[in-house]
Parts: structure tokens; C-alpha cells; sequence
């Protein structure tokens, strides 16, 4: 599919400012955290852009590539901390938002593991992947710097 447009070309100011949104909306977690939960977004999104991107990104900070592999079978996984599972979840159901909400106990699960600042800035990061996930998706961004 060709790409449709360049976001960036034609709303740099919007794009830079989505790009320190998203900067900032992870400050205080852990990086490969982050990139888990990108990915996790990107693969549920079908933002093939944004999932290239963000394994190649948590490859590169060291993530060992079978957690990688085994990311979209989380729940069947013994490759994922307590903590993790709880962002996945909360990932899932905030990505996922229109299914069922956002459950009581996933997010009571994900504050078990993650202090109020901490469990701000998880749902300020998953926001923001799936902001980056929709429009790669509506641009056919295949290629296209979003970023």
C-alpha cells in the first residue's frame, strides 16, 4: 500500500509536539517496559510500522528476542515478570477499549505494581502508542517516518 502522507512534512508542528508527548509519557518507567508495551499496542493495532520499530528498538536495548517472540502469547508465557503482566494487561484492555473498558481488576492489578506516578505515565505511554498506532495505520505509514 503507497503511503497516503507524510505526517510530519505536513503538520511538523503537531508531529513534534506528539514526539515530546510521547518522550515525556514515559519518563520514570523502565525502557524495555516501554517498548514491551509499544509493541504490544503495535501488534494488537496492526501498525506493522510502529511494531517494526519498537522490536527493533527493545532488540537494541537488550530485550532477549524470545520474549519478543513470545509477546502476543503473554498470558501462556512464563517469560513475563508479575509487573509485566499487569502492564500487558492494562496495555490490552486501554488498546482494546471499545470491547469492554478498562476492568477494575486490571487496573488494580497494574497499582499493585506501579506506583500512582508510575501508573500515570503506563497509561500516558499506552495513549501515546496507540495515538502513533492509529495514525500509521490511517496513512499507510509503511516506511514513512512518523517519527
Amino acid at each position: 500500500m503507497k503511503p497516503r502522507v507524510n505526517m510530519h512534512a505536513t503538520a511538523p508542528y503537531v508531529h513534534s509536539v506528539m514526539t515530546v508527548f510521547d518522550a515525556a509519557a514515559c519518563e520514570g518507567l523502565e525502557p524495555a517496559l516501554v517498548e514491551l508495551v509499544r509493541v504490544r499496542a503495535s501488534q494488537l493495532n496492526g501498525c506493522a510500522f510502529c511494531r517494526g520499530l519498537h522490536t527493533r528498538a527493545a532488540l537494541a536495548a537488550g530485550e532477549d528476542p524470545r520474549r519478543l517472540d513470545a509477546l502476543s502469547a503473554w498470558r501462556e508465557s512464563p517469560l513475563f515478570t508479575e509487573a509485566e503482566r499487569a502492564a500487558l494487561a492494562l496495555t490490552e484492555s486501554v488498546t482494546l477499549i471499545a470491547e469492554k473498558g478498562v476492568p477494575d481488576e486490571v487496573l488494580d492489578a497494574a497499582a499493585e505494581h506501579f506506583d500512582d506516578t508510575e501508573l500515570v505515565h503506563l497509561l500516558w505511554t499506552i495513549a501515546a502508542i496507540n495515538a502513533w498506532n492509529r495514525i500509521g495505520v490511517a496513512t499507510a505509514a509503511g516506511g514513512v517516518a512518523l517519527r
